[in-house]
């Protein structure tokens, strides 16, 4: 697909590395609604910076997990920009979920965000681009899908169930819109992380250091491109996959 004058639909896109991925989008000529939860200043301000690019952005406050919301924010987007012709599944509740527990809300919280979400977003994007001729869906992963980590229960199965509603829906919706997945190692450091934690962590992969959000951008970029790969993911952690 090409990119320059589509328009993309990112969620969590108001920073950190869903906003690399929105700049990397307006960079190729994309215009870019940038979906957010709570983080209205840092969406306005990425919107400030893609139209600096001289394309179109719209920052979009809505909740995935509510589907009317969902509905409603492609409807905007598409008022807006005549259309939605990639989405980029990116937004994420990363808490802990230790278990066995007496209280579910997290648990449902951070899988209604990760696998409904998705789903809500796919399902009210889809029909567009089916009606355009062509779409593409990209999931964000990351390793807890293959190894899940103790007290992140919810995170771990909801990213599997990500890697599967990828699957699943590259079957679904082909062959007008392809659906693949980035599953990213690490690449931005978490707010907290002491020098020694990032460097005991950059060790922990074959090229000896940490990525950037600019890394999982180009992947994106790659599939979005790639006619003839739909159903994958790639993997961009700097071989840290192989270290454990």
């Amino acid at each position: 697909m090409e990119i320059q004058g589509k328009t993309a639909l990112v969620t969590g896109g108001a920073h950190r590395v869903g906003k690399a991925m929105v700049m990397a989008l307006a960079g190729e000529g994309a215009n870019v609604v940038i979906n957010y939860h709570a983080s209205a200043d840092e969406a306005e301000a990425t919107a400030r910076e893609v139209r600096a690019l001289g394309v179109g952005a719209l920052a979009i406050q809505c909740d995935i997990s509510v589907p009317e919301q969902v509905q409603a924010m492609v409807a905007q987007a598409a008022s807006e920009f005549g259309g939605v012709d990639i989405l980029v599944n990116s937004a994420s509740w990363f808490q802990k979920t230790p278990f066995p527990t007496d209280d579910f809300q997290d648990w449902h919280r951070v899988f209604d965000i990760l696998v409904h979400g998705s789903l809500y977003c796919a399902n009210y994007a889809a029909p567009l681009m089916k009606a355009g001729g062509e779409g593409a869906i990209i999931n964000i992963l990351d390793s807890f899908a293959w190894r899940p980590q103790r007290d992140f229960a919810a995170h771990s199965v909801g990213k599997a169930g990500l890697l599967a509603l990828t699957r699943a829906l590259a079957l679904e919706l082909a062959p007008e819109v392809r659906v693949n997945a980035v599953s990213p190692g690490p690449v931005l450091p978490p707010p907290g992380y002491s020098e020694t934690k990032q460097d005991r962590i950059a060790k922990h992969t074959l090229l000896q250091r940490w990525g950037t959000p600019q890394d999982v951008a180009d992947a994106v970029l790659f599939l979005i491109r790639a006619s003839y790969i739909t159903g994958e993911f790639i993997t961009v952690d700097g071989g840290e996959q192989y270290t454990y």
